[in-house]
């Protein structure tokens, strides 16, 4: 498949690779009969078998990353590729094709933002044969649907669909699998409109294996939760942290405050001093969270007029 230069795809197949030998030319060929005028793009990630000639003998545009890391692949992809529809999925071939015409429709047809293909809600659990896998999936969905209010089903799929304006104003932090986080937390965050698409999932096939560290991955995952509520929502982080910071000083203060009501005297003079200063670093973030939250929202402000911009751009291209 040719290259089309200074050109807006229709719809563009986006498959990050790293050592898909055995299920590439199966994922391009899926992806093909379902979506026939597709471009299908396949980015190898420093790959060690035969990923990209497998990928070129079956008709995709094949491009490299070698900064190693999903994230860092989706960079790469969101920042060199126009289209008006977005489809990621994986080369594992754990995602069925047959899904992708849905999704495609929302985006073009509703203005959908993102599509998220749910495996949460079909075959997931009974698949996937990792049980650490199935309880981190449920802990990552509960948490970030607490914290920020939301409804997604499967936060860390990787099958997905992205309108143009998503894909355009999406700014990629992680450098690895934690991307899918980052994702979902953007677009509840910047209000962007989400839509869920139940899809089948299988687990791999015999003799691929996965690249997902159940255990080094996961704490990432956990950490990016962290950093991007801290990020996204900095008055109830440093709040919550103040309030953290409160009751310890408290804590150890009143029994203090209870003796020198009952003797007179202070007999604790460095807890008196710990208390004070840990009182101090409360108050400080509190009013750390009020001024982060006050930039936060210029940030929105500016968000929007970005959007502006990236429409006045499909705009243009879909006029070319």
């Amino acid at each position: 498949m040719k290259e089309r230069k200074n050109k807006m795809d229709k719809i563009a197949v986006l498959i990050p690779c790293y050592n898909e030998e055995k299920t590439i030319g199966k994922v391009v060929r899926d992806f093909k009969e379902v979506l026939p005028e597709s471009t299908i793009y396949v980015y190898d990630n420093n790959s060690s078998d035969k990923t990209s000639e497998i990928a070129k003998a079956e008709g995709a545009v094949v491009r490299y990353e070698y900064q190693q890391g999903k994230g860092n692949v989706i960079r790469r992809m969101f920042r060199e590729i126009d289209a008006e529809c977005y489809i990621m999925t994986d080369g594992d071939d754990t995602y069925p094709a047959e899904f992708a015409r849905e999704m495609c429709d929302k985006v073009l047809e509703r203005n959908v933002d993102m599509v998220v293909g749910d495996r949460l809600s079909s075959t997931y659990f009974e698949e996937n044969k990792r049980p650490f896998h199935n309880f981190g999936n449920s802990l990552v969905r509960a948490s970030i649907n607490t914290i920020f209010k939301s409804d997604i089903k499967d936060i860390m799929t990787g099958y997905r669909a992205f309108s143009y304006n998503f894909v355009k104003t999406f700014p990629v932090l992680s450098k690895g699998f934690e991307i899918e986080t980052e994702m979902t937390i953007h677009t509840v965050d910047k209000n962007m409109f989400c839509e869920n698409v139940i899809i089948d999932y299988r687990d791999r096939p015999e003799g691929s294996e996965s690249k997902l560290n159940t255990y080094s991955d996961g704490f990432k995952v956990l950490k990016t939760i962290v950093r991007l509520f801290k990020n996204y929502k900095p008055f109830a982080f440093f709040s919550l942290l103040a309030l953290l910071l409160f009751v310890i000083s408290a804590a150890f203060f009143i029994p203090v405050l209870v003796n020198f009501f009952q003797t007179g005297t202070v007999e604790k003079i460095p807890t008196v001093i710990v208390c004070g200063i840990t009182m101090l670093a409360a108050i400080i973030s509190f009013f750390s969270g009020l001024v982060l939250d006050t930039i936060k929202q210029k940030n929105r402000q500016d968000f929007e007029l970005s959007l502006h911009q990236s429409s006045d751009r499909y705009k243009d291209l879909q006029n070319k």
